[in-house]
């Protein structure tokens, strides 16, 4: 999607000469990802001759969000504390983080 936010529209050898070497992905692993985007409606395709140009149906933002709010509730069963919890079991929270998070606390009422 990122590819696609960057530069659209795209053909997927286009997209997979970009993330081919980034990520390790072949030709067909890009098209797989573009038709299941396309399944659900974050991609258009367009045709161009004998190919296809895909371009992003939805804002990065509305993506980033529905995406993180998936997560959230597959993960964590909707709920941010455990989602807090882990991260900073992994990695330390710097002091402006934890001063970040006591801000947003505070601005939802909850000081």
């Amino acid at each position: 999607m990122r590819a696609l936010w960057q530069r659209a529209p795209q053909a997927a050898d286009e997209i997979a000469a970009v993330l081919g070497p980034q990520q390790g992905w072949a030709l067909a692993t890009v098209k797989t990802l573009l038709n299941r985007l396309l399944k659900k409606g974050a991609v258009t395709a367009e045709r161009d001759g004998r190919r296809f140009l895909y371009a992003p149906a939805i804002p990065q933002d509305a993506w980033v969000s529905d995406t993180g709010l998936s997560l959230i509730d597959r993960l964590f069963g909707g709920r941010l504390a455990p989602l807090v919890a882990q991260f900073a079991s992994e990695r330390r929270l710097k002091p402006d983080d934890i001063e970040a998070l006591k801000a947003l606390l505070k601005a939802q009422g909850h000081e």
